[in-house]
């Protein structure tokens, strides 16, 4: 069985009934033999999406196309973020989103299949702004849902950031963004706060330069 988002009294939004829902579902769909059960829980996966779309940006029919590519018991999906300085270490580099009106954020992106957490982010700081790095050490492992992240996802994530150097490549305009650049991380530009907040660098950059443990949670 999947936890119960609600033990303990805890109040849930629509968002987070949805969420469980389709976790629910997909772990019904997953282990159930009979042919009716098989069709309550597709039906659940149905309301599920409806709701999850009513909740956030995305269309039911999007919603539907994700669940029906996952599988096995429900879990979180893994968002990484690459945490890149300059040489003087108060500038953070940060990549200018195609996808969110020109917004700034850490490139990064969702960890790939077959892929380490630090191979997927090594691959997308590589895609989305032409450097080639190094992962240092994992900075941060964050529950999206407890950070006030807007707007709201439909799915349950966790956010892993890496410290990282660059090796090589130059900067490069690619499909996911427009440039990237350095800013001083006491004077950022407006960031794409679905993907980053700003206490959030300035949180990784106490911790690079303190050397603490990864944050969590």
């Amino acid at each position: 069985m999947t936890a119960n988002a609600s033990s303990g009294g805890q109040f849930l939004d629509l968002l987070s009934i949805a969420r469980e829902l389709e976790a629910l579902a997909q772990v019904g769909l997953t282990f159930a033999r009979d042919p009716y059960d098989q069709e309550r829980y597709a039906r659940v996966r149905e309301l599920a999406a409806a709701m999850l779309a009513a909740q956030s940006n995305l269309q039911p029919a999007q919603v539907l196309e994700w669940a029906a590519a996952e599988f096995g018991y429900a879990t979180p999906k893994v968002d990484v973020r690459g945490f890149i300085l300059d040489d003087g270490g108060d500038r953070v580099l940060l990549i200018r989103e195609n996808a969110d009106e020109g917004r700034w954020t850490l490139p990064g992106g969702w960890a790939e299949v077959n892929e380490t957490p630090s191979g997927s982010v090594v691959r997308e700081v590589l895609e989305e702004c032409g450097y080639e790095v190094r992962v240092g050490r994992l900075l941060a492992v964050l529950d999206r849902e407890h950070q006030g992240h807007v707007p709201r996802f439909p799915y349950h994530v966790y956010k892993l950031f890496f410290h990282c150097e660059i090796v090589g490549g130059q900067a490069t305009a690619t499909r996911e963004s427009s440039e990237s650049a350095f800013h001083p991380v006491d004077r950022l530009p407006e960031l794409s706060v679905g993907r980053v907040l700003p206490e959030q660098i300035r949180r990784l950059h106490a911790a690079v330069r303190s050397g603490e443990p990864a944050l969590f949670d």
